[in-house]
């Protein structure tokens, strides 16, 4: 029996590179396929939002002289050529996908709606959100937290590098230690930067928990919905 029923599934564009500088590795998307076959076949229903920064990030496009709203949309452009690999890398190994855009894009995939997200997810289908919220300005950890809330799931599982979080960052600090489970508003008060703070509020106000793993580590996904303890969970 699965721990949750419905989660919305956070990626990071940067870990599509695996051991790349650029770009998707193939290997780690091939990782990242059987995992979430692997829980989709304990029958949880799948939502999927990954980020672009492996290929693009606006922000900072913005900073080499890139105008910040068109720097965003190819930001939003870069999680639709992930999001089309990941499909891709799904569908190969047997697990359906429906590739669902922000912004209109038929045929790459069909625009967003929660009605046609539910009754895909119901139907056994991963859902994979493409193209941030469709406006410039919001990170695609806003994009997660918004799809999460609208989708109804039971919690946002945002698969990291590290194995959850910290009091600093372990990768800087050795003496850094880890939560177990942490609150929203210990998250505010000790300005740790588990997601953007729009993000971290939509979820926070929506009642909508947050588990940070690391997703790089094989098995790990299907970890967490076994209950085992292995990263951090925010929470009310």
């Amino acid at each position: 029996m699965a721990r949750f029923k419905r989660i919305l599934l956070k990626l990071s564009g940067e870990s599509l590179m695996g051991k790349q500088n650029y770009g998707i590795d193939s290997e780690r998307l091939a990782d990242y396929a059987r995992q979430i076959k692997e829980i989709h076949d304990m029958g949880v229903q799948i939502g999927i939002v990954i980020g672009g920064g492996n290929i693009f990030r606006g922000l900072s496009g913005a900073q080499k002289g890139f105008d910040r709203v068109k720097g965003d949309q190819m930001g939003m452009c870069a999680t639709v050529i992930n999001s089309l690999a990941l499909s891709s890398a799904l569908e190969a190994i047997g697990t359906k996908t429906k590739v669902l855009t922000a912004i209109r894009m038929e045929p790459i995939g069909e625009f967003y709606s929660k009605w046609r997200a539910i009754e895909a997810m119901e139907a056994g289908r991963v859902c994979i959100f493409s193209g941030g919220t469709g406006s410039p300005y919001f990170t695609t950890d806003t994009g997660s937290s918004l799809r999460g809330i609208e989708i109804e799931a039971d919690v946002m599982l945002k698969g990291t590098r590290v194995d959850g979080i910290y009091t600093a960052d372990p990768e800087k600090d050795p003496t850094a230690t880890k939560f177990h489970d942490i609150t929203f508003d210990e998250i505010y008060t000790r300005n740790l930067r588990v997601m953007d703070l729009t993000a971290t509020t939509m979820c926070k106000e929506n009642n909508l928990p947050i588990y940070v793993f690391n997703m790089d580590v094989v098995g790990n996904l299907k970890r967490v919905m076994d209950g085992e303890e292995i990263g951090t969970l925010v929470h009310n």
